[in-house]
């Protein structure tokens, strides 16, 4: 049975998903640096190191959970199962990452990478199949992309909720703003969240179907041959480039994030602004709410215009944003607020259209040599995605570390520029590095058309076509 367009509840209970996982997802990316350097207790170089190899680690495990997940069979599909398993664990383990034991640094810095490597082992569990979902909820391009929307902007309430409530919460709940009431407080500020997050899992299992299995009339492969055919995908490769590439540059933006807001700019105003903690959560919420802005926003352009031109036009938006934020006052808080909110716009009106890409190239396997694994595609990209957020999150503890960074003191003007540079340099030079990537990437408007069945690589159309 195929689908072609979603009903508002499918498209909700599916966007559902990723409002659990970016509790999880914005938690490590804007939080856990700050937590383990100025909370946590230990150094910029050696949590750097620590984000990096169970990154890394957890990467690696993308693939494994595709081959996993594409040979699941149960009542309710391959995919939409995971959701129901793994929800539980998912938030016990949320809340375990937080926790600082009262113990020697040594000590601390095991449980640090057990914690973590455990919490991202969940994670992967079940956003690999999560991110399959959407490709098999409808076999239609375009309302790929619009599902994608839905997915990013609930992404981003779900990464709202995070960012805005966690360190107020974890004040309030540990009683105070010193490093040993934020160890109490945030292990109960994320219990919180994790609840939210179990139960928003459950409903995206419950308002979900799996309507279309584009495999369903292949020979049967095994997951070596499924690694084999998405490594020799070459529009696949190009995504997959260009999301290591933009992920490392998101990992580093909201790592260095915290540090960017409490030590770069001066924070001159009185009242709950004038406390940096609310400050900070200011800053964070409303670059979220942007982020639904340009969710929503590409929905409505990638009706009416090629994907791939829309991805573009945003990165150009976050280049030229983030090159303007060397220039800002560190007076200026505003301002630079309002251009990391814009910066954040249209960062995901490229993310999602990103996403909503990987389906596109596993029919283009399926259509050109006959070989297409839809988990297995969706776990290779996530590996990238998350090489990337390891990349990303030890080069911005490495490039504190080098920079001179020292935790709750006055910084050096050498520190405050590594913060700038991490901040915003890094998107400057990701975002070129991808625009560069997307002039090889061909499955522009109307592909299909344009490839007969078997045809084989290259000889698609290279030009969007907003026709």
């Amino acid at each position: 049975m195929t689908k072609q367009n979603l009903s508002f509840q499918e498209k909700l209970g599916y966007g559902l998903g990723d409002t659990a996982s970016n509790i999880v997802y914005q938690a490590v990316i804007n939080v856990l640096l700050y937590f383990y350097t100025d909370v946590y207790g230990i150094t910029a170089a050696a949590a750097g190191t620590l984000m990096l190899v169970v990154r890394l680690f957890d990467a690696v495990t993308d693939p494994m959970m595709g081959a996993v997940a594409d040979r699941t069979r149960s009542k309710h599909g391959r995919y939409r199962p995971w959701m129901l398993w793994v929800a539980i664990p998912y938030g016990i383990l949320a809340v375990a990452a937080f926790i600082t034991p009262n113990a020697e640094v040594g000590t601390k810095l095991v449980y640090a990478y057990i914690s973590y490597a455990l919490l991202m082992t969940a994670y992967t569990a079940v956003n690999i199949p999560y991110s399959a979902l959407g490709g098999v909820m409808t076999d239609d391009s375009e309302e790929r992309a619009n599902l994608q929307t839905w997915r990013f902007a609930m992404a981003m309430v779900g990464g709202f909720l995070v960012t805005t409530s966690v360190f107020p919460l974890a004040k309030l709940l540990g009683g105070g703003d010193r490093p040993e009431d934020y160890q109490l407080g945030f292990p109960l500020a994320m219990a919180i969240m994790a609840i939210i997050g179990v139960f928003c899992f459950i409903g995206c299992f419950a308002f979900t179907k799996e309507y279309v299995y584009h495999d369903a009339k292949l020979e049967k492969s095994n997951p070596m041959q499924d690694v084999k055919a998405m490594f020799s995908n070459s529009q696949w490769l190009i995504i997959a480039l260009a999301t290591l590439i933009i992920m490392t540059r998101g990992a580093m933006q909201s790592a260095a994030k915290p540090y960017f807001v409490d030590y770069y700019l001066i924070n001159n105003m009185t009242g709950a602004f004038g406390d940096t903690s609310n400050l900070l959560s200011l800053f964070l919420g409303l670059t979220m709410l942007a982020g639904v802005g340009g969710a929503v926003t590409a929905n409505r352009l990638i009706k009416s215009f090629c994907k791939v031109r829309v991805m573009k036009l945003a990165l150009c938006g976050t280049i030229l944003l983030n090159a303007s934020l060397f220039f800002v006052p560190r007076e200026w808080v505003f301002p630079a607020l309002s251009m990391t909110m814009l910066s954040n716009f249209f960062h995901m009106m490229f993310v999602p259209i990103l996403f909503s890409t990987v389906p596109d190239t596993v029919d283009y396997g399926v259509r050109t040599v006959g070989k297409g694994a839809m988990a297995m595609f969706c776990g290779g990209h996530l590996f990238a995605l998350k090489a990337g957020n390891a990349v990303g999150g030890s080069l911005t503890g490495w490039l504190l570390g080098f920079f001179g960074y020292q935790p709750n003191v006055e910084q050096t003007d050498r520190a405050l520029f590594g913060i700038v540079l991490a901040f915003a340099g890094s998107t400057v030079i990701a975002a070129t590095l991808v625009l560069i990537c997307l002039h090889f990437y061909k499955l522009t408007r109307g592909w299909l058309d344009r490839v007969a069945p078997g045809a084989g690589a290259g000889s698609e159309g290279a030009r969007c076509s907003d026709s």
